[in-house]
C-alpha cells in the first residue's frame, strides 16, 4: 500500500538558517525515492542552495525541464493540503499527477483546489487540465453569466457553451456541448448547453482589435532631452553638478537615480489628451496577438486615468502581483488599472552612424 502522509508541512525549501543535506538530497533524487513531490522540493531546496539546474541533471539524472516541472507542481500541491483540499485530492497528486497540477500554477490556491477536484472527478489527463486552467482563469475576470456558478465544472461548460455557440460545423459543435454537459457542475448550467441542442444560431465571434501601433519613421520625430541647469544668473557648481545624460535603447531611454527612468514621446494628439500616460517597455511577440513582423523591443503607453472597459480597447491588469496586456470581450470582473494608448515601434535605422553625422551624402 502507497503511504500518504496526512500533513504535508506548509513551508517549502528549507530556510537557508538550517543546515541543507545535499549529498542526502542528490543521492535520493538519483534513486527516486519517495513521491514525485519530494522530488520537486528537493529539486527547490537544492536550487536555493545554489546548484544551478544543469548541476542537478548531472547528479542526479533530472532534466531541467523535468526539475522545473515537479517543483512548481510541488508548490501547487502544498497550497491543495493548505487549502484543506480532501484527502482522496491529496492523495491521489501525491502519488502522481505532477504534468496535472503544474498547469494550475496560475490558479488562486481555492482554484487549483476545484480544478484538480474536477480532475479527478473525471479522470481527465494534463491536457484537459490545460483547458481547464485556461476556462477557470478567463471565468475569473468576468460576471458569471446567467446559469453559471464559480464552480470550476460550470467555468469549463461556460467555455464550452461559448466556443459551441460560434462554431457552425455541426460535429465540432456537438463535441463542445457534449464536453460541457458532461463537465458542468450545476442543473443551470447543464440547462443553458442542453438548449443549444435546439438552437442553432451561430454567434460569430467577436475578434480581438487591433492595438493602436504606430512607427516613428521621420528623423525630425526622434525624440531628445536635455537637462536644464536653472535660470541665469546661475553658481558655476550648479551648472557643473547637472550629470551627464546618456540615451540608451531606440527610444533614448534616460536612467536617472532611483528605481525609475525618464523617456520622451513625440506629442501626436493621442499622448496629449492622455491625463495619466506611463510607458512601459515590452517585446512585440509577448503581446496577447503577436504584432506582425520580426520581434522587436517595443513602447506602450497606457494611461491610468482610463479605466472604464470597452471592447475595442487594451488595458493593463494585475496577474499575481505581475502586470499584464489583455483583451477583454465581455466586461470583466477584475480590477483595470490602465488602458493602453500607444504601442510605439522604433525608427527603423538602417546606419546609425548616418543618423548621428548630420553631413553624410548619399553617393
Amino acid at each position: 500500500m502507497t503511504q500518504t502522509p496526512q500533513d504535508l508541512p506548509n513551508s517549502g525549501p528549507q530556510s537557508s538558517s538550517n543546515a541543507v543535506d545535499v549529498e542526502n538530497l542528490v543521492r535520493s533524487l538519483r534513486r527516486k525515492e519517495g513521491s514525485w513531490v519530494e522530488w520537486g522540493q528537493a529539486c527547490a531546496t537544492l536550487l536555493k542552495a545554489g546548484y544551478s539546474s544543469n548541476q542537478i541533471f548531472e547528479q542526479t539524472g533530472f532534466e531541467p525541464v523535468q526539475q522545473n516541472q515537479v517543483s512548481v507542481a510541488a508548490q501547487v500541491y502544498t497550497s491543495l493540503v493548505n487549502a484543506d483540499a480532501t484527502e482522496e485530492v491529496r492523495s491521489h497528486f501525491w502519488r502522481k499527477g505532477s504534468d496535472v497540477l503544474y498547469e494550475f500554477r496560475i490558479l488562486t490556491q481555492n482554484e487549483r483546489v476545484a480544478a484538480a477536484t474536477l480532475v479527478l472527478s473525471h479522470n481527465l489527463d494534463a491536457d484537459d487540465a490545460h483547458e481547464i486552467a485556461k476556462a477557470v482563469k478567463e471565468f475569473s475576470r468576468i460576471r458569471p453569466p446567467a446559469g453559471f456558478t464559480n464552480a470550476a465544472g460550470d467555468a469549463v461548460a461556460y467555455q464550452c457553451w461559448k466556443l459551441a455557440r460560434e462554431k457552425s460545423d455541426l460535429q465540432e459543435r456537438s463535441r463542445l456541448i457534449a464536453r460541457g454537459l458532461k463537465l458542468a457542475a450545476s442543473p443551470t448550467a447543464r440547462q443553458q448547453i442542453e438548449q443549444l441542442l435546439t438552437d442553432f444560431t451561430v454567434v460569430p465571434k467577436r475578434t480581438a482589435p487591433r492595438l493602436p501601433v504606430y512607427r516613428v519613421e521621420e528623423e525630425e520625430d526622434l525624440p531628445r532631452i536635455v537637462p536644464v541647469a536653472g535660470q541665469m544668473p546661475i553658481a558655476t557648481t550648479d551648472w557643473q553638478a547637472v550629470p551627464l545624460t546618456e540615451e540608451t535603447g531606440p527610444f533614448q531611454l534616460i536612467k536617472f537615480s532611483g528605481t525609475g527612468a525618464w523617456i520622451t514621446v513625440p506629442g501626436w494628439q493621442v499622448i496629449r489628451k492622455a491625463e495619466d500616460p506611463v510607458a512601459l517597455l515590452a517585446n512585440s511577440d509577448r503581446f496577447p496577438t503577436p504584432l506582425q513582423g520580426q520581434p522587436e523591443e517595443v513602447l506602450i503607453i497606457a494611461d491610468r486615468a482610463q479605466r472604464q472597459w470597452d471592447a475595442d480597447s487594451y488595458f493593463l491588469t494585475d496577474s499575481n502581483g505581475n502586470l499584464e496586456l489583455q483583451w477583454f470581450e465581455e466586461s470583466p470582473d477584475i480590477k483595470l488599472l490602465a488602458k493602453v494608448i500607444l504601442v510605439m515601434r522604433p525608427k527603423r535605422i538602417i546606419e546609425e552612424d548616418s543618423v548621428k553625422d548630420g553631413w553624410s551624402i548619399d553617393e
